[in-house]
């Protein structure tokens, strides 16, 4: 869960999101020595007294300015490309949830338990309990195990959603007529939040998403006890 003033992105839950935070600050380390550089050159633009303004050929320094950034290029291109294969990987999960959006609620249906079918709506704040985070909770959350990996399929209704948990790496366009899907494991058990993050109206704001991870036997168990 996010906190205030957090700079950082959220602890991972998944081995995507762990590949997610690596490639991020491996990114971040290429721009800030790029940066540093960019400004140095500047300022001592800006400081030195030009000695030679008569150079017009500069063929070693064009040659190191041109190959150079092509080689930063590659190096963060090269892993980038990994994990947006391994986002897209589908390796027989062991179950398989679907999950609807609606104007403004989600609606997840467990197809592996008999056709389990609930709606998840966000709490006002009148039914909140001490503790609970207000515009996050949720009166029925998702519930999914760990350890194992799980398939979401994820639709609309009627307008463009999107089903996005942070700390899993998740994010899945929700569109109507179609079925996308996206395969995770998660790593850790507890309750983890996120939003739909695609603007479908009024009450775009107001469609939290809460899913709720435990052991994966007491998963098998069945969910129905947690509603």
């Amino acid at each position: 869960m996010a906190h205030p003033v957090q700079l950082s992105l959220q602890d991972a839950t998944s081995p995507v999101m762990e590949e997610l935070i690596t490639f991020h600050d491996h990114a971040f380390m290429a721009m800030s020595l790029i940066s540093f550089l960019v400004l140095y050159a500047l300022l001592s633009t800006l400081t030195t007294k030009l000695t030679n303004t008569s150079i017009t050929d500069a063929q070693e320094m064009e040659t190191i300015w041109t190959i150079l950034p092509a080689i930063i290029l590659i190096l963060i291109a090269l892993p980038s490309l990994r994990i947006l294969y391994l986002t897209d990987e589908v390796n027989d999960p062991s179950f398989t949830i679907k999950s609807i959006g609606h104007q403004w609620y989600w609606t997840y249906e467990y197809t592996d338990y008999g056709g389990l079918i609930f709606n998840s709506y966000m709490l006002p704040p009148l039914f909140l309990n001490p503790g609970d985070l207000r515009l996050l909770e949720v009166d029925n959350r998702v519930v999914l195990p760990i350890e194992a990996p799980v398939r979401m399929m994820i639709t609309s209704q009627d307008v463009l959603h999107s089903w996005t948990i942070p700390t899993l790496g998740l994010k899945t366009d929700a569109v109507p007529g179609r079925l996308n899907q996206t395969v995770f494991t998660a790593t850790r058990p507890g309750v983890y939040y996120g939003q739909c993050s695609e603007i479908c109206g009024a009450n775009h704001s107001f469609m939290p998403i809460v899913a709720e991870l435990i052991p994966l036997k007491i998963f098998e168990m069945g969910p129905v006890f947690t509603l």
